[in-house]
């Protein structure tokens, strides 16, 4: 590994090579810290900053999880079809897409506090739009100022983060928001299965309650400052000065102070020579650390990420989870299991490393969809048939079906049937009202208040008792998918682009994100009622194949090394780095402001507290 000169490395970072501050040691190398020696303790001021702006990853994931739930009450009430429902959910993330890349260029003129009062500002008016939409246009549009405060947040939140965080810190707090998103999708699961009692308009509640963090976080960042980085760079020192003074509690501000200049000074002697992503395309390692970066993230949503989390309500029913409130509540214990290992990957990242997570990640995700999709294999050979063809009044195509599988290939068709606890009988395809999917348009199931005996209407799922192999296969999904593939592409593009190309390289991967998100969230049910419901997670389950197969062929390991050195993983061939990685060399990393004991001695903590190098 060759020397290099100390550089600036992050946003708002520090060099990763340079002596301590303790001074050197008798042979010219940096003096070690006591081992004992413990960090100062962060001023609480620094979580308050964290915290709340946290807040928009909360909205990010509180949206993603309250829309599953909501949708099953909104398809009865408004009549909506696979392509108004897929609308509804898609749109928040096209329009997240486009606010997102316009959140680079409205961050540098407004600043990272200003952004997240926008974004903020912006979600609470679409939370007010969604609560009181008197139709689907309505609701359309609430949707898309939703996911427009949702893109900038979530661009903004991360940086802003990283830049008011002590270095020794820094990975540590950033963590927060990725908590706060699984967070915010488990207490949506909760609002959902409680307002799914209300009865009619109970969805306006789950929607319409995410202004109150919406609001939360506006009101607390009219009191709280602005970057100091961002200030820096526009010019306002003394300001800088006193932001750091608080965040530090007094501690190296000038140190701090200087450091940031000097990468400020850095990143501008760097910006020469042309757009920064024609810079990036002629130049040969970063190319293809963009081509990992984009493909890490678009290998995540294809794998059905957001498929699960959108629908999750939605495929329990599928899987024959009859009763819309007992499918929310089971929504809710996959949302729980999300947010629990996330927890176990913030734990894992650092001792077992980024490209082992994810393969381990993507195995397990990939047995887990082919576990849903037997699931429904087994729902739809074990079918229940059609016993009873009654003159169709309306001479529609259902009765021409002999089962509930094939009728349920129909969007004009649904399955009456009578159900007694153990079997299903006196049963019927019939076509549904054109006032709602939630009743038949003529026959035992087009008034199921007044019909007599236990008959059920199945608009969207056939009765099968294998609907605990599709909860333990959603499930086991998520416990495999929430330590690796849920926040490593995250991880590993904020980590292997050099300091000039570190904001394109981050813009352009997440627009891959959105963009499959939109893809894979607009398509999933028409792609169900095309392939059936099984063939759609057979489907992922092929895509999370190829997934496996980039990751194990394209991604070295980056965990504990430079920033600097990542250009060295990716330069030779395209998919060759995967096989052997600098980062098994035997190289020791002693840090500043770390617990060196035994236990801990080696675990990689914020990329600035590296003090020195030695090669063993």
């Amino acid at each position: 590994m060759g020397s290099r000169g100390p550089e600036a490395v992050d946003d708002g970072g520090r060099s990763l090579i340079g002596p301590p501050p303790g001074g050197s040691g008798p042979s010219g190398g940096p003096l070690e810290r006591d081992p004992l020696e413990r960090d100062p303790p962060m001023p609480g001021f620094v979580y308050v900053l964290a915290l709340f702006s946290a807040l928009g990853g909360f909205l990010f994931g509180y949206d993603t999880g309250v829309v599953s739930g909501a949708m099953l009450l909104l398809r009865g009430e408004m009549g909506l079809s696979n392509l108004w429902q897929e609308l509804l959910v898609s749109s928040t993330v096209g329009a997240a897409a486009l606010a997102s890349l316009g959140g680079g260029p409205l961050n540098g003129w407004l600043g990272r506090r200003v952004c997240i009062l926008v974004a903020s500002f912006t979600f609470s008016l679409g939370g007010v739009v969604l609560a009181l939409a008197p139709d689907r246009a309505v609701l359309l549009g609430g949707r898309i100022v939703v996911g427009l405060g949702i893109g900038i947040a979530s661009m903004t939140v991360p940086v802003y983060i990283a830049e008011v965080s002590p270095p020794e810190r820094r990975g540590q707090l950033v963590t927060i928001n990725t908590l706060f998103i699984t967070g915010g999708q488990f207490v949506a699961s909760v609002i959902d299965g409680c307002f799914s009692y209300v009865g009619r308009g109970g969805w306006r509640y789950m929607l319409g309650l995410s202004v109150i963090p919406a609001a939360l976080q506006f009101v607390g960042f009219l009191f709280l400052p602005e970057s100091p980085r961002w200030l820096l760079q526009k010019g306002r020192g003394p300001e800088a000065l006193q932001v750091l003074g608080r965040i530090t509690g007094g501690r190296g501000v000038e140190a701090e102070y200087q450091a940031i200049q000097s990468s400020i000074e850095d990143e501008q002697r760097a910006g020469g020579g042309g757009p920064v992503i024609s810079r990036i395309l002629r130049h040969g390692p970063t190319r293809r650390a963009l081509v990992v970066g984009c493909g890490l993230q678009m290998f995540q949503q294809l794998s059905g990420i957001n498929t699960v989390m959108y629908y999750s309500a939605t495929i329990l029913q599928m899987a024959g989870v009859r009763d819309d409130k007992q499918a929310i509540w089971l929504a809710a214990v996959t949302s729980a299991t999300n947010f629990l290992f996330t927890l176990v990957g913030v734990w894992l990242v650092e001792r077992v490393g980024r490209r082992k997570l994810m393969l381990g990640s993507l195995t397990g995700t990939g047995l887990s969809l082919v576990l849903l999709a037997v699931g429904f294999l087994l729902s739809a050979q074990n079918s229940p048939a059609v016993t009873l063809h009654p003159v169709d009044p309306q001479n529609s195509s259902c009765s021409l079906y002999g089962s509930c599988q094939s009728c349920m290939t129909d969007p004009g068709c649904g399955f009456c049937y009578h159900d007694n606890g153990s079997s299903v009988f006196n049963s019927s395809c019939a076509p549904i009202s054109l006032a709602s999917t939630d009743h038949a348009s003529w026959g035992s199931c087009s008034n199921l208040t007044a019909a007599s005996g236990c008959w059920f209407w199945a608009y969207n799922y056939c009765p099968t008792p294998y609907s605990w192999v599709v909860l333990t296969g959603l499930v086991l999904y998520l416990a495999f998918f929430a330590p690796g593939m849920g926040p490593m592409p995250w991880t590993v593009n904020s980590e292997i682009y050099p300091l000039w190309a570190r904001s394109t390289g981050n813009a352009c991967s997440s627009g891959v994100n959105w963009t499959f998100n939109v893809i894979v969230s607009l398509t999933f049910l028409d792609v169900a009622e095309l392939l059936t419901y099984y063939g759609a997670f057979f489907l992922y389950a092929g895509l999370v194949v190829l997934g496996l197969l980039f990751v194990l062929g394209c991604l070295p390991e980056t965990k504990g090394l430079q920033l600097e050195d990542m250009d060295a993983l990716f330069s030779g061939p395209l998919c060759s780095c995967g096989a052997s990685s600098p980062g098994d060399a035997h190289v020791h990393y002693t840090r500043q402001g770390l617990d060196l004991s035994p236990a801990n001695y080696g675990a990689v903590g914020s990329d600035s507290a590296i003090a020195y190098i030695t090669l063993k």
